[in-house]
């Protein structure tokens, strides 16, 4: 398992009974993680300080609970990397800190490429892979089905302080904008995409990640460089096993490039006790 361990402005302090109590900058929230089942540690009165709790509706969604004023928006960075954070109406804030051992990963295989480098980001939300390829000096192409965090994607480009570099944001359906690149001839260097289980496009375009994904990978071959760098998988699908990715790109980049295929879990160690967070998993294709 990768471990996103080495953050400063956040911190994953506890976790418990379906819950978590995280530290987002200057201000500390409790969400709900369906992976914690486990029942509460022995310092429970921290959470009692939780500046604002995400309650579940017994309908769908749910709704904050703030126990102080806070900013609607502020921001977090890593390295030199930084983001706008907002708790939204579906408990999320807008950035998956786990992900940060992919930013680094990114960002290193760009440097170390010593040339210039293409890279689409698709299904990219707010745009956390998008800053980093940015920021290690690629060429970036960002798409999402969401004008909204699309926007927010382009806000932290600027937050950054990488409004200069050449940073395309697209909003489209990922498999139309896919087709209609390989009609073009337009090619990328990398590709990193981060597939929901389930999704709609902007024109109602239905994604059920275990119809879909060999299809779409298959489709994103047709655009990749004669030289390709890497490709990048992430999926938060319960279930999926990280071998299923490795697989994936076994069996088509692999197939055309050579190059190896890898996989694993990413995850968040729990700062006031000795457990793991599993976040995620990945699956990464190198040259």
């Amino acid at each position: 398992m990768l471990l996103a361990n080495d953050w400063k402005d956040y911190e994953l302090i506890d976790t418990a009974d379906g819950e978590k109590l995280e530290r987002w900058g200057n201000y500390t929230l409790r969400r709900p993680d369906p992976q914690v089942i486990w029942p509460p540690s022995k310092n429970m009165k921290l959470w009692e300080y939780a500046d604002a709790h995400y309650h579940r509706s017994k309908s769908g969604g749910g709704n904050w609970e703030y126990k102080k004023k806070m900013p609607e928006r502020w921001t977090i960075s890593y390295g030199p990397l930084s983001f706008y954070i907002e708790p939204t109406g579906f408990k999320h804030t807008g950035l998956f800190p786990e992900q940060a051992v992919n930013w680094k990963w990114i960002m290193e295989k760009i440097a170390a490429a010593g040339r210039p480098v293409r890279v689409l980001n698709l299904f990219a939300y707010t745009g956390g892979a998008t800053v980093a390829a940015a920021q290690a000096g690629a060429e970036v192409c960002h798409v999402d089905a969401s004008k909204g965090m699309v926007q927010w994607a382009k806000e932290n480009i600027e937050l950054s302080g990488l409004q200069d570099r050449s940073v395309r944001f697209i909003v489209d359906d990922v498999m139309k904008f896919v087709q209609r690149e390989k009609r073009r001839g337009k090619t990328y260097d990398a590709i990193i995409m981060d597939p929901p289980s389930y999704g709609r496009g902007p024109k109602g375009e239905i994604w059920k990640i275990e119809d879909s994904l060999f299809g779409f990978v298959e489709e994103c071959i047709d655009i990749l460089s004669e030289d390709p760098i890497f490709f990048l998988i992430n999926s938060y699908t319960t279930g999926f096993s990280p071998q299923v990715l490795s697989n994936i790109l076994s069996f088509t980049v692999g197939k055309k490039y050579g190059g190896k295929a890898n996989s694993g879990e990413v995850g968040i160690p729990v700062s006031n006790t000795e457990v793991v967070l599993p976040c995620g998993i990945y699956g990464r294709w190198e040259k």
